[in-house]
């Protein structure tokens, strides 16, 4: 990915760096008794996959959970359900994750999870993780059956009868069932930005350790030797410095300060504080995530038009467009990097509004603020992001009908006049929007090669033009791109002599290969600042 040698056949790495490049010849005379020499017989070996966008903590927790991503109608859910409560009996909460928001050609209600498991708490949330539904027993322990007051854009959606539907929209609406389950310090860099209350005791310290190192080893497997984090407290960066001085951080990992509901610019000093900290190659802060929606699925997305089924619906958003230009400018005056989870074209519009407020008080400087997702925005807008300097943080598995995730109800909430203007890759590549791609994981499947899939297979929506990029381009947004996007393009995302020893070896010719065969392409080695972070049994 070095644009003044795209490719050569061998490398050299020692002291945690890359000392040279070139062919097998010059560079087996630089071996030594103590080398480790590699053949990689005709493998592709890249950059280490750079993953711009995911829950590490959030997802590392998951992993065990019932996975419902592909189940699809009433008994086919309640088997799978049954089928994990007999097999988990001491579990407070069965907890199921990817659930569509159509599994029973419709949303699901308490009744529904009623009939299924009425005995015991069950939650089981949409893939996007912005919605959840949980039965009339998680409910009432939640003590949310009969609704609650929440902060804007979160709902408990109730019925007629004056009590929960079951359907619980956005993070403050989710957090008391989930709570139940015992999930509220992994889940407190996404719905407080502050430590878990009350703090670990050492002995929970000690096991959320461990499930951050079972989620940076599946990182590692898939050969992402680079992590930035979309939720993040200060908690979150001590068990991560916990694994390092033990030895057992096998990515680079960038942890934000999640400016969450209820935050004031005065939690701007925690983001600070974190920044000071923790600004290594290995473990680093330095930015402010926030959220300006939801998703399109639920309606929660901030739209400039009305959505189609829901005339005079727009969404609502998070902050109101002072409130943002406030945080922007003062986190911006603060020198921190700036991200924000923006799916709609109006939250996109309001996000751009603030980026431009804080740079017409604190003046221009090379800050890549981002916005994350992109899912629909106006063509008015992409030049805007180019002229403003922001980064389009993209996830190419999200696309309706990529990969994982049906056509609808997404494309109808769009409105077919508007899908154009939607999942746009190429577009905003051509515009010189510089570009990171990513899963948001566990939202999606974390594998950077079934993400390569996707982009390839993006569809090309009636009536709109052709968004798929390159190979090349792809290939880019998983490296330079995600080095771009954090500053760190002068030494990592490509292989070139002095940059950092992360490299990942594919299990074949992805240069060759179909877009199928690259998604079910595996990873033969990781290798993260010179060390061995994964190799597959026997693959050399």
């Amino acid at each position: 990915m070095d644009p003044d040698r795209t490719r050569a056949s061998a490398i050299a790495l020692a002291a945690g760096k890359v000392t040279a490049i070139g062919e097998d010849a010059e560079i087996m005379a630089l071996a030594d008794t103590g080398t480790r020499v590699i053949n990689a017989q005709g493998r592709t070996v890249l950059p280490g996959f750079i993953e711009s966008h995911l829950h590490l903590f959030v997802g590392a927790g998951e992993l065990d959970h019932l996975q419902l991503l592909g189940v699809v109608g009433f008994d086919a859910l309640s088997q799978a359900l049954r089928d994990y409560a007999t097999s988990h009996p001491d579990l407070p909460v069965i907890l199921g994750q990817g659930c569509d928001y159509d599994v029973v050609g419709r949303s699901l209600t308490r009744q529904d999870l009623d009939a299924i498991l009425p005995d015991r708490p069950v939650c089981v949330l949409a893939a996007d993780h912005h919605t959840a539904w949980a039965n009339t027993l998680a409910l009432e322990r939640a003590g949310i059956l009969e609704g609650r007051s929440l902060g804007r854009g979160n709902e408990i959606v109730m019925g007629n009868d004056g009590l929960a539907t079951g359907e619980l929209r956005e993070f403050q609406a989710k957090a008391p069932v989930l709570a139940l389950a015992g999930a509220h310090r992994i889940m407190a860099g996404l719905a407080t930005g502050k430590d878990p209350d009350p703090y670990p005791s050492d002995e929970e310290f000690a096991a959320d350790c461990e499930i951050m190192a079972k989620g940076l080893a599946h990182c590692a497997r898939l050969g992402l030797t680079s992590l930035i984090n979309m939720d993040g407290n200060p908690y979150t960066l001590r068990i991560l410095d916990r694994l390092r001085r033990d030895g057992r951080l096998t990515a680079r990992v960038k942890v934000p300060f999640h400016y969450a509901s209820g935050s004031t610019l005065a939690d701007l000093e925690i983001a600070s504080e974190m920044a000071q900290q923790y600004n290594d190659d290995w473990l680093s802060s330095g930015f402010v995530k926030l959220f300006m929606d939801g998703v399109i699925d639920s309606g929660t997305a901030v739209m400039i038009n009305d959505y189609p089924d829901q005339p005079g619906w727009r969404g609502e958003p998070l902050w109101s467009k002072s409130e943002f230009a406030a945080i922007a400018t003062e986190a911006d005056r603060c020198g921190l990097q700036i991200a924000v989870h923006a799916i709609g074209d109006g939250a996109v519009r309001r996000v751009l509004d603030g980026y431009e407020s804080a740079r017409q008080v604190n003046g221009p400087r090379d800050s890549r603020h981002r916005i994350e997702h992109i899912e629909l925005i106006d063509q008015g807008d992409i030049a805007r992001l180019k002229d403003l300097g922001v980064v389009a943080s993209i996830q190419p598995i999200h696309a309706p009908g990529a990969s994982d995730f049906p056509l609808q109800p997404t494309m109808n909430k769009i409105g077919q006049h508007r899908w154009g203007d939607a999942y746009l890759h190429k577009s905003l590549a051509e515009a010189g929007v510089p570009l990171a791609f990513a899963s948001d994981w566990p939202v999606a499947d974390l594998n950077p090669l079934r993400g390569i899939q996707s982009a390839l297979q993006r569809p090309v929506y009636e009536g709109a033009s052709d968004e798929r990029l390159s190979l090349h381009d792809i290939l880019a947004a998983y490296t330079t791109g995600g080095a771009i996007a954090t500053h760190s393009e002068t030494r990592k995302g490509q292989l070139r002599p002095g940059y950092l020893a992360d490299l990942v070896i594919l299990g074949g010719d992805i240069e060759a290969a179909t877009p199928e065969e690259i998604g079910t392409m595996q990873v033969e080695m990781t290798i993260c600042g010179g060390q061995i972070v994964w190799e597959k049994e026997s693959a050399f």
